[in-house]
């Protein structure tokens, strides 16, 4: 429908690792890209339709049940269901990709450095070969550049889903050789060009578990995902005591990145309090009592750290946490769970998430 205009527009940012999830799951969990200086998704929503639990269709937005904007938007579809979402889009633009390999140590200020030049998009995905000295500490450091409109798109390299496979394959067995083969493919596509909305699209294998298993044998398992939050300054320091934390307890991680943030002062469950340097692990868990409890362990432990830095954690991916360490990281979520009962005092709207959450805090 735009294809003749002179200026077209397009998402601003969505959520990484796959494509086929819902603009309701992904406003109901507030989600972010690879943005080097935005906020979390609420900043692109200019308004929304929620049916709520007497069954009626009302507007939310900024000026029209203002509460509700904020509560619904990472409120993990606890006040309603969402009917249609307004987005705030921004103008198309074209990009180039500029790769390095860099330190973890010198994170903080390359960002710095790629925001004052004006890049958009950005993150840094670290080595996982946790024989290496290089565990956590040296990455592609990968960021995108606006360039001139008249720019051709070029024809670019891509991976396809067996080369992704085989590269997932590689961080199980061999990741010392999985690093070396990712960051070769990525310094080989330095200079590529790209639209700003469609760049933001991921590879996705449904089945790869199951694939992997066929492949290497072994007990069953699978990846869970954490996403922590810490100061940018003490990024570094960070990445140093997660590396001691996950070799100390025997936690393989299959692959990680590193984000920005921007502060969220509008949903009332804001995750991004401060502007933070987000932090991405999948950690390996194996389906048995020793391995969940050791998942767990691990997954604790990276609060911990976030907390001892002012930080915090994503509630959306695992429910690990000790209670304190939920009070720590989101101080408002008790007052949360009474505005839920306060829009739905029947809880028509439940979810494993909710009950989870509703136990953990009932004597309290």
């Amino acid at each position: 429908a735009q294809a003749d205009k002179a200026k077209q527009w397009g998402i601003a940012q969505k959520q990484t690792g796959a494509d086929t999830f819902t603009l309701g799951g992904s406003l109901s969990s507030n989600v972010h890209g690879r943005g080097l200086a935005m906020k979390p998704l609420i900043s692109n929503i200019e308004s929304f339709t929620l049916i709520n639990a007497d069954g009626k269709s009302i507007c939310c937005s900024r000026d029209e049940n203002k509460e509700l904007f904020g509560l619904a938007i990472g409120g993990y579809g606890l006040f309603g269901l969402i009917d249609s979402v307004t987005l705030r889009l921004v103008p198309r633009q074209k990009l180039r990709r500029v790769v390095e390999i860099i330190r973890g140590g010198d994170l903080p200020k390359r960002f710095e450095e790629r925001i004052a030049q004006k890049f958009l998009y950005g993150d840094f995905q670290f080595s996982v070969d946790e024989k290496s000295p290089d565990f956590l500490q040296r990455g592609v450091f990968s960021c995108y550049q606006p360039i001139d409109e008249h720019e051709p798109i070029v024809a670019r390299k891509e991976l396809r889903d067996d080369d992704w496979l085989e590269l997932l394959r590689l961080a199980y067995t061999d990741r010392e050789k999985a690093f070396t083969r990712y960051s070769d493919y990525y310094l080989s596509t330095n200079g590529q060009t790209y639209w700003s909305d469609t760049n933001q699209l991921s590879a996705y294998l449904p089945n790869y578990a199951r694939k992997i298993r066929e492949q290497i044998g072994g007990e069953e398992s699978s990846l869970i995902i954490t996403e922590i939050y810490v100061p940018r300054s003490d990024l570094p320091n960070f990445l140093a005591q997660v590396a001691e934390l996950l070799r100390s307890n025997h936690t393989i991680a299959i692959y990680g990145t590193v984000r920005l943030i921007e502060k969220d002062d509008e949903s009332f469950l804001a995750w991004a309090r401060k502007p933070y340097a987000c932090i991405i692990f999948n950690l390996l868990s194996l389906h048995t009592p020793a391995g969940i409890e050791a998942s767990a362990r691990s997954f604790r432990g990276l609060i911990d750290l976030a907390i001892a830095r002012g930080g915090s954690y994503y509630l959306t991916y695992h429910k690990f946490a000790k209670p304190e360490q939920v009070i720590a990281c989101h101080p408002q979520f008790k007052q949360f769970l009474d505005l839920k009962r306060k829009y739905d005092p029947t809880e028509r709207f439940q979810s494993d998430w909710y009950r989870h959450y509703r136990k953990l805090f009932a004597s309290s």
